[in-house]
Order: C-alpha cells, then sequence, then structure tokens
C-alpha cells in the first residue's frame, strides 16, 4: 500500500540541499535537527460534532518514536515525555513506530524496557493511549505490546471506547496498522478494519480516531469528528521551494503533514520525533502535537 523509500532516492534528495548548502547545511540535517530540536506545534481546532456546550478538550500527540542509538535513546525518549508532561493535556495519543527505521545507520537497539519505561512517564486525567505502527510490525509487534501493556497503556488494534470529560462524552477509536503484518515474503495483511471500528460507537457522541499511517482519511466518514495520523515524518525532508521530495504515501503530498480539510472531514497528520531510511531531518524538526478541540460554529 505505501511507497517503499529506498536510501538511494533518500540520499539524492538530500544531496540537492547538501550542494545548496555546504557542509554545515548537512552537518545540521544529520546530526543537529533529529537529535536535539523538539518543536511545539499548536492547534485549536473547531471541528463538527463536537458538543458545543462542551469544554474544550486537550491532546497532546506523540508519534514515530524509533528508539535506536544513538538517535533517539532511551534518554530523549524521557526527556520527551517531560516536555509533553509540561503541556498538561487533558488526554495523550502514541500514534505508534516505537521501534526501528534507520538501520543500519544506527549503532544498536534501545533495550525495549528502556524505551517503554520512558513512555511510562507519560500521565493525563483522560490517559495515555496507543496505536501500533508498520515498524513495530516489522520489528517485534508481541514486543511492543507487551512493554505498552506493562506501562498500563492501552493499545488499540480495531477497538473503540468511550472516554467522559465534565459531563461530556466522546469516543476513542484506534485502528489496527494499514500496511499489516508480514505473513510470508512479499506478502502483507491488511489489519486496518475501519468499518468495524465505528461500529462499535454505539450513539452520536463525537468520535476521534487514531490511525498511524494517513491514507485511511479518504475513507473516513464524516462521523469522525478528527482523524489523527503519523507515519511520514512531514517528508522527513523539506526543500525550500519544493516541499519534501519523498512522502509514504500513496497519495504523495495530500496528507504529508498538518491539518487537512477535505469535505468538512479534518485530519491532522504530525510530523513525528523519529527518523526513517536515514536519520535526516531538515526543516521538519522532531515535534510534539498540541490539539485543542471545540464545537465548530453554526452559521
Amino acid at each position: 500500500m505505501f511507497a517503499h523509500v529506498n536510501r538511494r532516492q533518500f540520499l539524492g534528495a538530500m544531496a540537492g540541499g547538501a550542494t545548496a548548502g555546504g557542509t554545515g547545511l548537512g552537518g545540521y540535517a544529520f546530526a543537529g535537527e533529529p537529535r536535539f530540536r523538539l518543536a511545539i506545534t499548536r492547534y485549536d481546532l473547531a471541528v463538527p460534532g463536537w458538543q458545543p456546550d462542551a469544554p474544550p478538550l486537550t491532546i497532546a500527540v506523540l508519534s514515530d518514536i524509533h528508539a535506536c542509538e544513538p538517535w533517539m535513546p532511551a534518554a530523549r525518549v524521557a526527556w520527551i515525555a517531560k516536555h509533553a508532561l509540561k503541556l498538561q493535556p487533558d488526554m495523550i495519543l502514541l500514534l505508534g513506530d516505537y521501534v526501528g527505521g534507520v538501520e543500519p545507520f544506527d549503532t544498536g537497539d534501545v533495550p525495549g524496557p528502556e524505551w517503554a519505561a520512558a513512555l511510562g512517564m507519560l500521565t493525563a486525567p483522560l490517559g495515555v493511549h496507543a496505536v501500533v505502527g508498520n515498524n513495530d510490525w516489522a520489528v517485534d509487534i508481541d514486543e511492543v505490546r507487551r512493554l505498552l501493556a506493562e506501562q498500563d497503556i492501552p493499545v488499540y488494534e480495531n477497538d473503540a471506547v468511550k472516554i467522559e470529560k465534565d459531563g461530556h462524552s466522546f469516543w476513542l477509536a484506534g485502528l489496527g496498522d494499514q500496511a499489516g503484518s508480514p505473513k510470508a515474503a512479499g506478502q502483507r495483511d491488511k489489519l486496518a478494519d475501519l468499518s468495524g471500528t465505528l461500529a462499535q460507537v454505539t450513539d452520536n457522541d463525537p468520535v476521534i480516531l487514531m490511525a498511524h499511517e494517513p491514507d485511511i482519511f479518504v475513507r473516513v466518514p464524516e462521523r469522525v469528528s478528527l482523524t489523527l495520523s503519523g507515519h511520514t515524518h512531514g517528508g522527513q525532508v523539506r526543500i525550500p521551494f519544493f516541499g519534501p521530495p519523498i512522502v509514504p504515501s500513496d497519495y504523495g503530498r495530500r496528507f504529508a503533514y498538518g491539518h487537512v480539510v477535505e469535505e468538512g472531514r479534518h485530519l491532522v497528520v504530525t510530523g513525528g520525533l523519529g527518523c526513517a531510511n536515514l536519520p535526516v531531518r531538515f526543516m521538519v524538526p522532531p515535534e510534539i502535537v498540541l490539539i485543542t478541540l471545540k464545537a465548530a460554529v453554526v452559521a
């Protein structure tokens, strides 16, 4: 389903930027932005379906950690978690790809209990909730599930639950990964069951949907107030006046990054925190997304 981004393509894309900006630019892209920067990106959204008398809901979104040495060690995951806690969100959502990503450019794996313990620092009044991503399946999905469960972080795979804040309820739903699980060489089972997940929603309260890959958005009905995704890393590299040369999506740049509105439906795609294919980021710094949800104004 998703375009494979090979290292030759990515290196070629970076070569243009490095040639234009020299070795300092290349050093920043390889060592500075991915390892030391952290942006807080805020969205104040009025979405359909949110009750007019409901209080605002704040959501911190973390995605695509890709724990590995030296690019995303456990200490950096813990540092990111501390920054998320300072935002004091009502709820924290983790959108998958906790492991894998930059082999063979890393120097080793981060032991699972260490990155999981760092995420275990996260707490919020309405809880911490997670889905898994394609890299989690590729590395060891059973271990990822177990490690998150040990930190009391529920993993949603085609599940929906009702959550209440200040007397008002909403649904939180999470899809199984769209890329699926490798059953045999060259074969994948697609695990995302959108219709089955939404069938668990039994009333008219608003729905927030977690989906690691954003491509599912073309099928998400108006019934869903907001879809949240990661996976693309915002292209991981943005060339000035051109944009991201490569986006791992069947829809190119359509769902590469940010707040997307189509036919009244809302999607937010985070640029994520770690790296895939190469440990490179340029003009797409690692980010925590903080969303404030409120009701849309009806004319």
